[in-house]
Formats: structure tokens, C-alpha cells, sequence
């Protein structure tokens, strides 16, 4: 299978790219670098430096022909999106439309999106499921949500098959801290140098943390499924701050203690996914342990520039 990655050099592209060269697949990556490292790309992947907003990508999706998109690359950073909101709209949104158009040209048959909890907003109830109302309060939140609209035009107007992933706090090897689920990236860094962990608010605070292997395990399912719709990826499990930096103390032997911080203006209180959706559809479900996720992250090596 010919498969195209945009986001294919940072965190969970690099991920998804090995697995899909691992399962025998021929792949194509677009990064500009932006986030991403050069030196996360497999050499057995044809590399393209280049942002997705630019017009070039659709000369390399017309030179490449993948049957599918796996599209991560993205302004992912959700505080960010607050202070620049057209910056945001301009990569999440606009990005994604210049890769649906050049896909469609192409002649791409699905394309597989990797969409955020963020289009939840502050959670109703717990866990969030699908039928959850869609009620985003960040732009961030508002770019992914919109750019799932958007597939599913393209997909009423010109039969693209798609699927979007909605992922939970997503964490692991080569991850820096700026994501939404850098929080592990931050204590582990800060664990390593014996520093203190910086707690803001009191560390009753709530996330899904998956782990990325796990979230690999998705897409891969996902690129062969044939469903069109929004999945939710991650464990169903609520894990606190505090709990967090407990199980990383106890994988690491170290018992440093934290240090607290006001709480940041605009963090949601709890968050939680159900995944039984994802599970039907895909018959897929996480099966690594915050325990063991964390273990593989924190003795991963610092094989990348930057971490």
C-alpha cells in the first residue's frame, strides 16, 4: 500500500511512519520541520520538506499516488492557538483543505485525521463519548472540529473516504512538552535532571493518557477500516496530576517533591474519553498501562535533537 504522512517527522507521526514500514507499506512523508526532526524519519520513507499550505503538495500527491492520507501534521499547541488565532486557522484549517484538494486531484481513497478531545470542550459528563456536544473553547479546539467538517464534505462531494481520531492525552518517546499530553515530557525532563516537578493548581486535575503505541495501534487500524466517521482514541481511564507524577516517581525510583503553581486560566477540571466507539469500529483498544507506557517513555533514549 502507498501511504502518505503529513507530520510524518514529529511525535506521533514518526510513530505511525515505522509502524507503517514495519507492516510492509511504501510511505511518503510531508513535514516542514517546524516541530518535527529530520532525524525521526525511517531513511526507508521518502522525506519532503514542506508545509502543508503551500501549493507544492499537490505536485508531490500527484507524483507519490498514495491510496491514503494519515494527516497529523498541525498547530497542536492549544494555548498558542489563544494568542494566534489565525495562525492556528491558517495550518488546521486551511492546511487540511489544501491537502483534501490536492488528495482529491490525486485520487486518494481515505484519508485518516488526527483530531483532539479539544473539540469537547469542558466535558458535560464523563466518560466523553461521541454523542458528546461539540462545544470547543480554544481555537485550537475550534481548527480540529472544523477540519473534521471538512472531511466530511469531501466526502458527501467526492466519495474521499475518511476518519478522524479524536485522541486523548497522548504521551511518550521523542515528545516534547508543548502538546496536550506534555505534561510527561515536562516531568520526565525535570525528573532526569533532578529538578523539581512544577504542579499547576492542586494536582487533582484529570486526563486520559494513552500511550503512543497505542495510538499507532489506531491509525493502523483505521487506514483499513472502511467507516466514516469521529472516533474517540483513548484508555477510559482518569488519571490525576498528582497520580501521574506518583507513577513516574515509582518507574524511576526517585521521590522528588513537586512544587505548585497558580492554576493556568482555562484548564479543563476533568477530561476522560470513552473509547468503546473505536473498539466496534475498529476493534481496537489500548492495552498498555499507565505504568508501562511510562516505563517505556522514561528509559527511552534522547535519540533526537532537542529533548
Amino acid at each position: 500500500m502507498r501511504i502518505l504522512v503529513t507530520g510524518g517527522a514529529g511525535f506521533i507521526g514518526s510513530h505511525v511512519v515505522e509502524a507503517l514500514l514495519e507492516a510492509g507499506a511504501r510511505v511518503a512523508v510531508i513535514d516542514n520541520l517546524s516541530t518535527g526532526f529530520r532525524e525521526n524519519v525511517p531513511t526507508a520513507a521518502v522525506f519532503y520538506e514542506v508545509d502543508i499550505t503551500t501549493p507544492e503538495i499537490g505536485d508531490i500527491l500527484n507524483f507519490e499516488k498514495p491510496e491514503v492520507v494519515a494527516h497529523l501534521a498541525a498547530q497542536a499547541v492549544a494555548p498558542l492557538s489563544l494568542v494566534q488565532p489565525g495562525f492556528d486557522a491558517s495550518v488546521n484549517i486551511n492546511g487540511t483543505l489544501n491537502l483534501l484538494e490536492a488528495s482529491r486531484h490525486a485520487g486518494v481513497r481515505r484519508v485518516v485525521y488526527s483530531s483532539s478531545a479539544a473539540v469537547y470542550g469542558d466535558p458535560v459528563y464523563l466518560p466523553v463519548d461521541e454523542a458528546h456536544p461539540l462545544q470547543p473553547i480554544t481555537p485550537y479546539g475550534a481548527s480540529k472540529y472544523a477540519a473534521e467538517m471538512y472531511l466530511a464534505v469531501y466526502r458527501r462531494l467526492y466519495d474521499m473516504e475518511w476518519v478522524a481520531l479524536r485522541l486523548a492525552n497522548v504521551y511518550g518517546p521523542r515528545q516534547d512538552a508543548a502538546g496536550e499530553g506534555g505534561v510527561v515530557a515536562v516531568f520526565r525532563r525535570r525528573l532526569r535532571e533532578g529538578a523539581p516537578p512544577e504542579i499547576f493548581g492542586d494536582g487533582g486535575q484529570t486526563r486520559d493518557f494513552i500511550y503512543v503505541q497505542d495510538v499507532v495501534s489506531a491509525f493502523l487500524a483505521a487506514l483499513k477500516s472502511a467507516g466514516e466517521e469521529a472516533l474517540n482514541i483513548g484508555t477510559g481511564k482518569g488519571t490525576s496530576v498528582t497520580e501521574l507524577l506518583e507513577a513516574l516517581q515509582k518507574v524511576s525510583g526517585q521521590q522528588t517533591k513537586p512544587r505548585y503553581r497558580p492554576p493556568r486560566p482555562g484548564d479543563i477540571r476533568h477530561s476522560v474519553l470513552d473509547p468503546a466507539k473505536a473498539r466496534a469500529a475498529l476493534s481496537w483498544a489500548a492495552r498498555y498501562s499507565l505504568a508501562e507506557g511510562l516505563k517505556q517513555t522514561l528509559y527511552a533514549p534522547d535519540d533526537t535533537p532537542g529533548r
